[in-house]
């Protein structure tokens, strides 16, 4: 069966720090930096930033939306930006740095306002949302240098977009808030000193470790799904193992050297919940990684209750 690849094109300020959160993810096949909105032809950088051309920096995605929706696009796209901001985004002002949904088909306009819709009356924001929903326009691939930036200028990159501000802005609006005597009361005691304090459960006793049932396992502190078990594996080491995550942004790497050791700890993105550790011991032809991942910290949702429980646009993994 052919597959039915579709365009999304977002503004989100400067394209250099739009590729990461989308990067990398499943059905999500390119992703090119660019310019559209404005009335000069193949614009060049310096042209753009001169705010002469009319042209917003963006970026273009080509992805199967029967694996990734186009919804799960935009939800990211929201958590990428500061939609209140008509000038330009953190540190860099001007109409070209500024914010719109460019969508290409009607089924996407529908989503992008509806979506709009939702996050005005989350209330997230005080001020007004003002990022614009436009129909999507003739798009120009930016220069090679400026492509995959993220990746050519990793340490550049990272500096950039905290000394921006906008790492720390998405930290503050989109972290998972948590209430440290109500995660007590619902979790158990081994799931609360495991995600939030750290500590490892016994090899061999623990729930998940032997558990062959098909579905996903979420975060148990606010539910961000994490693995599947399409890629978990038996690894003899007597906790649960899996060789990636969903998502490779749904979880996130920092150096261990507790106990005299230097490994790598894996912690969840939205809830920043302990998880376990990343080895390098795995499956040769799966990569090589070995997730050894605490059972406390998982919450396992069955393949036939995904869709009832919010996880329907994962279903794909088992299709």
């Amino acid at each position: 069966m052919s597959r039915q690849l579709e365009k999304a094109t977002f503004a989100g300020g400067c394209f250099w720090c739009m590729v990461e959160p989308f990067d990398e993810r499943p059905g999500i096949e390119s992703i090119v930096s660019g310019y559209t909105g404005g009335h000069t032809e193949n614009p060049t950088y310096m042209q753009v930033v001169t705010e002469t051309t009319g042209h917003r920096e963006a970026v273009q995605i080509t992805f199967d939306p029967a694996i990734f929706p186009y919804q799960r696009l935009v939800e990211l796209f929201w958590q990428q930006i500061d939609p209140t901001d008509a000038g330009g985004q953190f540190a860099d002002r001007g109409h070209s740095y500024t914010t719109a949904i460019y969508y290409h088909n009607e089924k996407q306009r529908q989503v992008a306002e509806e979506s709009k819709e939702e996050l005005v009356a989350s209330r997230k924001f005080k001020d007004p949302i003002v990022t614009e929903i436009l129909p999507a326009e003739t798009f120009y691939p930016a220069e090679d240098k400026h492509q995959d930036y993220y990746k050519k200028n990793r340490f550049h990159y990272k500096r950039y977009k905290k000394g921006s501000g906008r790492a720390d802005f998405i930290k503050d609006r989109w972290s998972y808030e948590k209430d440290q005597e109500e995660l007590k009361q619902r979790l158990t005691d081994i799931q609360y000193k495991v995600t939030q304090e750290n500590a490892t459960e016994r090899p061999f006793q623990n729930e998940f470790h032997d558990h062959e049932d098909e579905g996903i396992y979420v975060d148990i502190v606010s539910g961000e799904p994490l693995f599947s078990s399409k890629d978990k594996y038996d690894a003899g080491c007597g906790w649960p193992s899996f060789t990636k995550p969903i998502e490779k942004q749904q979880v996130k790497e920092e150096v261990d050297r507790s106990h005299g050791m230097f490994r790598t700890e894996i912690r969840s993105d939205r809830a920043d919940s302990h998880l376990g550790h990343v080895f390098e011991d795995g499956p040769k032809d799966h990569g090589g990684l070995r997730y050894c991942i605490n059972s406390a910290a998982l919450q396992f949702i069955p393949k036939e209750e995904m869709e009832e429980r919010g996880y329907g646009y994962l279903t794909y993994l088992f299709q």
